[in-house]
């Protein structure tokens, strides 16, 4: 038996068989069986696997609580650590060391370094004679490895006691492939510049926040860095390693190929290790721009998944009326597309789908003024010479940066957007600029059970090569009904 908690986004509506949650938005339908296991996922209480279990978890309304203290199929002996290392210094290391102690080992990937590492007691020191990059070195490391599981950790990041138990937990589900903390953005380091630790330490990219979620493209949390990441090495195995090729972005494209065969990927937040902050606002600059440049190599190997801004044709056909001025027909689709959203959501009372669509329209514009800032400033910048209306777009897109971030917020975003065109121009890739639209909403009734039917293959894959496995046997689902409801503008 197992234990969950609510997602924030999850609640019952109108009688209590209706459940909304995930990301993107999802509602089910429960039956009187359904609604008494969610009541005790709700309360906290462990309950047997389940198709509702499945298709919650692969919805992302519910996460799986692991306890550390508790027996596990793996423990920390069952982890080789991987540490790529470029011109550290030996205390760096050392100190890396003493946080990996009784896992089964420790290899230092040494990517070229002037001064090689000649060797580190208590570690294996692998040496490239060349600078590859991280993906290069990574690849290097893992290579050798006999344990199921590995962990990746960048020499930039400081590890606490305990780090790694909670992480090794998560992987008694046979179907996940890898699991990532929170990477949180450390205090400045002896002199560098305080403002820019300070204003990392709310808005740097690596820090993907306080709630646990499954990883999957198109969600909150679409990607997460390899800063620390813990994989299964069946899974590395799988997609052959990262993409050497990527000096940037070789993280997010070992993720999505890990997920696209199959695997499920958690981030566990009450794990929080610190990742240096940049010392000065060229260095942030700069990193920011590398990013963005990303893209468009990430666009070339996963399409859409790289979209600015990700929602239904009926939010942007608002938000576009609303800046070419037309405000009264602006409101006229929203309020339209709220009240069209009344029949099609059946147990839901008319005051909470009406909130659902306004909210909806809300994230959308938040998404495209996001766009505008990162993505497609240059576009709309030079229309704003000419164009009034132009203007009132960037000025709407750039006032709440100011507000929630200042000038600061302002240099990430114009970094992050140098990058995606630097990308964009020298790849012929377009992705990075396009949106992805999506029907609102989107009944597909059969997709979240085909999900929970391919992990739950994956879980047997797994087992017939490490033994008995719990997975419940591939029943039609009866105790739930669901679709998608696509009202979130989230981007990847």
């Amino acid at each position: 038996m197992n234990r969950f908690s609510l997602d924030p986004t999850t609640r019952t509506v109108g009688d209590g068989t209706t459940v909304i949650g995930g990301s993107p938005l999802r509602l089910f339908r429960l039956t009187a069986a359904g609604r008494a296991i969610f009541d005790r996922i709700a309360a906290g209480d462990p309950v047997e696997p389940s198709t509702l279990t499945e298709r919650l978890l692969a919805a992302g309304a519910i996460h799986p609580t692991v306890d550390p203290d508790t027996p596990h199929r793996f423990g920390i002996s069952d982890v080789t650590v991987v540490i790529p290392t470029h011109e550290d210094e030996p205390a760096r290391l050392y100190e890396l060391l003493r946080h990996c102690a009784d896992t089964a080992g420790v290899v230092f990937v040494d990517d070229g370094s002037e001064s090689p590492i000649t060797g580190v007691r208590g570690a294996h020191v692998v040496r490239l004679r060349h600078n590859g990059g991280p993906a290069a070195a990574r690849n290097a490391g893992y290579r050798g490895v006999q344990t199921p599981l590995v962990a990746f950790v960048d020499s930039d990041v400081e590890l606490h006691s305990g780090w790694l138990e909670r992480l090794v937990a998560h992987f008694d589900d046979d179907a996940v492939g890898f699991v990532a903390p929170r990477v949180a953005s450390g205090p400045a380091l002896e002199g560098a510049d305080v403002a820019v630790a300070r204003y990392e330490e709310r808005h740097s990219p690596l820090d993907l926040g306080p709630d646990p979620a499954r990883i999957e493209r198109g969600s909150r949390v679409a990607y997460v860095p390899a800063a620390v990441l813990v994989v299964r090495m069946a899974a590395l195995r799988e997609i052959d390693g990262f993409d050497a090729d990527l000096r940037v972005g070789e993280d997010v494209d070992a993720v999505w190929r890990m997920t696209d065969a199959g695997w499920i990927g958690r981030y566990e937040p009450a794990v929080v290790v610190e990742h240096r902050p940049r010392r000065t606002w060229k260095e942030l600059s700069e990193q920011r721009i590398a990013y963005g440049e990303s893209a468009a190599a990430l666009g070339t190997r996963h399409g859409s998944a790289v979209a600015p801004v990700r929602m239904s044709p009926w939010s942007l056909g608002v938000w576009g009326l609303a800046a070419s001025g037309h405000m009264v027909s602006a409101a006229g689709v929203a309020g339209g597309t709220a009240l069209a959203l009344i029949p099609k959501l059946r147990g839901v009372p008319a005051t909470e789908s009406l909130r659902l669509a306004g909210t909806g329209h809300l994230a959308a514009g938040g998404s495209l003024a996001a766009a505008v800032r990162r993505t497609w400033l240059p576009v709309v910048g030079l229309g704003a010479l000419g164009s009034r209306r132009a203007r009132r777009l960037a000025a709407a897109a750039i006032v709440p940066a100011m507000i929630h971030g200042g000038p600061a917020r302002l240099l990430d975003d114009f970094s992050y957007g140098v990058g995606v065109w630097k990308g964009v121009i020298t790849r012929r890739q377009l992705s990075p600029l396009l949106p992805a639209l999506s029907a609102w909403p989107e009944r597909r009734p059969g997709r979240l059970t085909n999900i929970a039917r391919r992990l739950r293959r994956r879980s047997e894959e797994v087992a017939e090569s490490t033994g008995p496995t719990a997975a419940t046997d591939a029943t039609p689902p009866t105790d739930t009904d669901a679709f998608e409801l696509t009202l979130e503008g989230e981007s990847a």
